[in-house]
């Protein structure tokens, strides 16, 4: 396993724009801090206020004090912004490159995937928000005599609680579909990586977007959590899947909507098909990419067994050869894990695995010699029912290999899991692809790819099955969620029913007769 120690590169170099993203976040109590950790280091890189849930209500105040005008601006007025501050983030990359790798730990190169992610959205927002939001006429019960009107109205006051893992992509890209839709947003980062969505927030400030619009309050979920909920028309959660239950039993008391995006153990295919080269190569990228803390990366493999020995070969040859650094540039293959809770958790899960008769072809160390929270790529055989690894998410680069006689056999095992959220299949035949994809429980499959094409493709819906959510982002399903529809029908002559003049009876069988006839006549619903 390659190895670099982090170039010698202080805090002190963000301190200033720290400080000034910190002075975002208005706190009643001006004594109370939370310190940030530089995940490559362990040592301290910052601080933020340390919000009460006083201050979430005052910040649901201010920003619904904004929200009505900024409603009322034209939609085109408000996708503009979005332009500008995509703009704006592409010229700045640096400064918000250096943040989520010092608050992250993650490798340049899986931080630039957030820079995309969040230009790409605010792109298409810019360019859809008016064709997804503007009125539009619907057949009404009675062709001409009834004319019908779909309107979306804001909700309102959109929360959001965000994770550590995409700080940038998770604290502001679903921001974006909320803001252009004309809704304020009250939103919570992790308690850890506060600093990239403060920075966005400031960005979309400078591109236009009215002050005090998005309000972003700072401190641990365990206690502003529930007074976001308790402030909002809305919430859209990502985080694991026990939260989310929680979470969704609030907004349910309160009779708000929410969307999820929780917990997953994904599976990749490899059919008998596939090239073992290309499917080793992306397999490195599904298990690997951001040290294994996305939601959406791999943690099962399941491998034909005429490809099995070429496979794990190429695999294991791939993923030994991986550079691991805490370098502020692209040099890094991967960077660190979170913490010391995420470093545990790993370890934890590949000792017992260890322990209980598996077997790690690659990895299976930590490398404190790199920094604090570093753990090597992992790839284990043999990892079966009782072993925390088998079943359970383990968010980290640790990834297990099973081999399995027929398609069949590789359909129903990746199938047997709890969650269902982002699933991959490597094949030379695409339309076999498609097929298998299509049976697969998970709300996104990527068919010779990891993650990045169904993701990125943000005209789609993104989101999981089964125990990894509710709801999804991306495409139309991503913004008219944060709008009320409202339908509007105007009668014309004759009303709906039987007129007064008419007897109910004599109403009854023109009806049906019309009813018959009508079921004969194309493009009428």
């Amino acid at each position: 396993m390659n190895a670099l120690r982090s170039p010698e590169r202080s805090a002190r170099d963000v301190g200033p724009l720290l400080e000034r993203l910190a002075r975002h976040v208005d706190a009643a109590d001006g004594s109370r801090y939370r310190q940030i950790t530089n995940a490559m280091t362990g040592e301290p890189l910052g601080r933020v206020p340390h919000c009460s849930a006083a201050d979430v209500a005052a910040a649901a105040s201010r920003a619904r004090a904004v929200q009505r005008d900024w409603a009322a601006r034209p939609i085109g007025e408000r996708a503009a912004v979005l332009l500008r501050f995509h703009d704006l983030v592409l010229a700045r990359q640096d400064e918000v490159l250096d943040l989520l790798q010092l608050e992250n730990g993650k490798a340049r190169r899986h931080a630039f995937e957030e820079v995309i992610d969040v230009c790409l959205t605010a792109r298409y927002y810019a360019h859809t928000a008016e064709e997804y939001l503007k009125p539009k006429r619907r057949q009404g019960v009675q062709l001409v005599l009834t004319e019908v009107w779909e309107h979306h109205h804001p909700k309102g006051l959109v929360g959001i609680i965000s994770p550590w893992n995409y700080p940038l992509t998770l604290g502001i890209s679903d921001a974006i579909p909320a803001i252009v839709a004309g809704n304020a947003v009250l939103a919570k980062p992790d308690d850890r990586t506060p600093f990239s969505a403060l920075w966005a927030v400031s960005l979309l400030e400078e591109a236009g977007m009215p002050k005090g619009l998005v309000q972003l309050v700072t401190g641990p979920g365990s206690e502003l959590g529930t007074p976001i909920i308790e402030q909002a028309d809305f919430l859209m959660f990502t985080g694991s899947t026990s939260t989310g239950r929680h979470v969704a039993k609030q907004a349910a008391e309160r009779l708000i909507d929410c969307s999820m995006e929780l917990g997953g153990k994904n599976a990749l295919l490899v059919l008998d098909d596939a090239d073992v080269s290309r499917a080793a190569a992306g397999a490195v990228r599904a298990a690997f990419s951001n040290a294994g803390q996305l939601c959406i990366s791999i943690e099962r493999i399941y491998v034909a067994k005429p490809l099995w020995e070429d496979f794990v070969g190429a695999f294991v040859k791939a993923t030994k050869a991986m550079t691991l650094s805490g370098a502020l540039d692209y040099s890094a293959d991967m960077g660190s894990l979170i913490s010391e809770t995420q470093l545990q958790t790993v370890t934890d899960h590949v000792n017992d695995a260890v322990a209980k008769g598996a077997t790690a072809l690659a990895g299976g160390r930590a490398r404190p010699d790199i920094g604090p929270y570093f753990y090597e790529p992992t790839i284990l055989t043999d990892v079966r029912e009782g072993m925390d690894a088998f079943a359970d998410e383990t968010f980290g680069p640790v990834v297990s290999l099973y081999p399995v006689e027929s398609e069949r056999e590789a359909i129903d095992k990746a199938n047997d899991s709890d969650f269902g959220l982002n699933f991959a299949v490597w094949t030379n035949d695409a339309a076999r692809g498609r097929r298998v994809a299509a049976q697969l429980q998970a709300g996104t499959v990527n068919v010779n790819g990891a993650y990045a094409a169904a993701w990125a493709s943000v005209d789609a819906p993104m989101g999981g099955m089964k125990d990894s959510g509710i709801g999804r982002r991306h495409g139309e399903h991503g913004i008219l969620k944060y709008t009320e529809s409202q339908t509007i029908a105007t009668e014309r002559l004759l009303p709906v029913g039987a007129p007064t003049w008419a007897r109910a009876d004599r109403y009854a069988r023109v009806m049906t007769t019309g009813l018959r006839l009508l079921r004969r006549l194309p493009g009428v619903k």
